[in-house]
């Protein structure tokens, strides 16, 4: 056979391996992978998971952790989702609510404890953006949420990462962007559909978030499984 023709059928088999106790967990829409992905110290991640459940984070296939909530960010927290994941995670640190030197403050604390990259939400000035750059090293992504958002300025800021949340409109932000800046790097939301993400992907979001179902939706559907194997067995009695 055909050096190449073996190297390319090795390479379509893919081994995979899990355990009894690990088979149930949250696995991101396979559609991602077609994403090209984006290079962070030596790590393709194509996959984000949206959460800062720790359960979540330890029972996902996602390649990385964004981990943004609505409240003011606070060390310990960061500290608490770093220590549980197995998986780079990167950091909410405001930029809404939280502004000024505190976002600062909060973003080298984050590179300290080992986050592989900061989030900063849309309403952040490109000020404390460039206070930011000026403070630590590892990447700063920040979240845009409208077209109507000055890209150029935030990339000239020192934004190393775009992230887009656009609701229905997220792809033709992407889109939007994308015809502007062809190599900057772009995170997107992809939506609940496979066909939703692939236009995700198509518009040149390099990257997907995801976001999981809550714990408790997960957890109630257990709870009818286990109820109807009662009710199974009771009938059969």
């Amino acid at each position: 056979m055909d050096k190449d023709i073996r190297n390319k059928d090795l390479t379509k088999k893919v081994p995979q391996i899990t355990g009894n106790l690990r088979s149930h967990m949250i696995e991101l829409p396979s559609v991602i992978r077609d994403a090209s992905g984006i290079v962070i110290f030596g790590k393709r991640l194509k996959s984000f998971v949206f959460t800062t459940d720790v359960a979540v984070i330890r029972n996902t296939n996602a390649d990385a952790v964004i981990a943004v909530y609505p409240f003011t960010p606070q060390p310990r927290i960061t500290e608490a989702l770093l220590l549980a994941a197995d998986l780079p995670v990167f950091c909410g640190v405001g930029g809404g609510i939280t502004t000024g030197k505190r976002v600062t403050n909060l973003a080298l604390d984050a590179e300290f404890k080992g986050a592989m990259g900061i989030v900063v939400n849309s309403p952040i000035s490109n000020e404390v953006v460039r206070q930011i750059r000026e403070t630590i090293d590892i990447p700063i992504i920040v979240t845009v949420v409208s077209e109507f958002e000055d890209i150029e300025a935030r990339i000239n800021a020192g934004a190393t990462i775009i992230n887009v949340s656009g609701a229905k409109k997220t792809a033709y932000i992407v889109r939007k962007i994308r015809e502007k800046n062809p190599e900057f790097p772009i995170i997107a939301t992809g939506g609940s559909t496979n066909d939703a993400i692939r236009e995700t992907i198509k518009a040149g979001a390099n990257a997907i978030t995801y976001t999981p179902p809550i714990v408790a939706d997960i957890l109630n559907e257990i709870m009818i499984r286990y109820r109807k194997i009662y009710e199974k067995e009771n009938e059969d009695k």
